[in-house]
């Protein structure tokens, strides 16, 4: 899945609204939320490393920031 890359004003304000679903118990908006914020590259290196490519396929993380540094077929 291909995700855009962020402003950080984009990823603030993504980061307060998760932050307010949270406080209102909505975990699983939280989760996505959070999730749709990109992962830095070197995270995502590191979690390919250790855990590897098809936990982040499945995940659900945004790595647009992996993509952009590696390439968009980083995890194959």
């Amino acid at each position: 899945m291909e995700h855009k890359l962020m402003t950080e004003q984009e990823k603030v304000e993504i980061f307060r609204e998760s932050l307010k679903q949270r406080e209102a118990g909505n975990m699983e908006a939280y989760h996505a939320l959070s999730k749709s914020i990109p992962l830095p590259a070197y995270i995502a290196k590191v979690f390919n490393e250790k855990i590897g490519a098809e936990y982040l396929i499945q995940s659900g993380w945004n790595l647009a920031e992996a993509e952009a540094e590696f390439g968009l077929n980083w995890l194959k």
